[in-house]
């Protein structure tokens, strides 16, 4: 699992059955920079099925290969990577990294 933020979405009109109705999201996945502590964008992106109506800008919990298709939503589909949660907060070695609002 890793934790990213959502940037965008994919909208796609043909697509596999098993893959109808499910929405798509851009996230990138953030990693805790040393020196600041803070969240700090890894500058590549993936596309990742949307289990729990995340939004942009979300931070969320997000899994990938074989885990992403054990969702009831996502079992018999082609799937690599499924956003699984909505994070609220984040604590690193005691100290807050990101709060929710």
């Amino acid at each position: 699992m890793f934790i990213a933020k959502v940037k965008g979405t994919v909208v796609t009109t043909h697509k596999v059955e098993t893959m109808a109705g499910k929405k798509l999201l851009v996230v990138e996945p953030l990693q805790v920079d040393d020196p600041s502590g803070q969240f700090r964008p890894t500058g590549r992106c993936l596309v990742a099925v949307d289990n729990i109506d995340a939004g942009v800008d979300e931070i969320v919990l997000v899994t990938q290969g074989s885990s992403a298709r054990m969702t009831e939503s996502t079992g018999n589909a082609p799937v690599d990577c499924v956003v699984i949660g909505i994070i609220d907060s984040v604590c690193v070695q005691g100290k807050a990294v990101y709060s929710k609002g």
